[in-house]
């Protein structure tokens, strides 16, 4: 089974993939789960989190390396630990790039880029205001990444939702609820509506 967690930088998809793994891990007969995330930690992958913080290269070639990035990540670590029967869950994928690498091409290009990758079972979309998701980076006291202003996520999140009507229109399984919260009450949410749609190990 391959989940992935969307949404907004600040949004906690890192927390409640953690979560969740968490959660399955526990379970009286826990399946392998795997834990990954996008930039993957793979060569092209490193560069990409570089360049999201030292802009050395213009944005236009991010949309190309995140391309690249996915087949590398797909061919070394999804679909492996999908053919070994794991969960693998995933801190960003197709929705990602439809949403920010769009803020660089038009999002039909990238979706063209990004055509011949598979759809996860499922794609967990959480809800968090802009202004919100701005106090968590924040609190962080990180340098923050090219995207993490309220002009660039206000301009993502409605790329999201262009995206999210793109990809549901072909069949993607998509489960949207809101990230406010304490972190437990968003995972329960989440676990709620994976047992809703058949997705809980029995």
């Amino acid at each position: 089974m391959f989940i992935v967690f969307e949404g907004l930088d600040g949004s906690g998809g890192t927390t409640q993939l953690r979560l969740l793994a968490s959660a399955l891990q526990r379970l009286n007969h826990p399946p392998e789960v795997l834990m990954t995330a996008e930039p993957s930690g793979g060569p092209v992958g490193r560069m990409i989190r570089e360049l999201l913080v030292q802009q050395t290269m213009g944005e236009a070639v991010l949309p190309y390396l995140f391309t690249a990035d996915r087949r590398d990540h797909l061919d070394r670590t999804i679909l492996p630990g999908l053919a070994r029967g794991a969960v693998v869950l995933s801190d960003r994928y197709l929705l990602s790039s439809l949403a920010y690498q769009s803020t660089s091409l038009p999002m039909e290009r990238v979706d063209v880029l990004n055509g011949d990758f598979p759809p996860p079972d499922a794609t967990i979309m959480i809800d968090v205001p802009v202004a919100e998701c701005l106090n968590r980076i924040e609190k962080r006291g990180q340098v923050r990444e090219i995207f993490e202003t309220r002009e660039r996520l206000t301009t993502i999140l409605a790329a999201y939702e262009r995206a999210l009507a793109l990809r549901q229109s072909r069949g993607d399984r998509i489960l949207r609820l809101s990230g406010m919260g304490d972190p437990l009450e968003v995972h329960n949410r989440i676990v709620e509506l994976l047992v809703a749609e058949g997705l809980w190990p029995s």
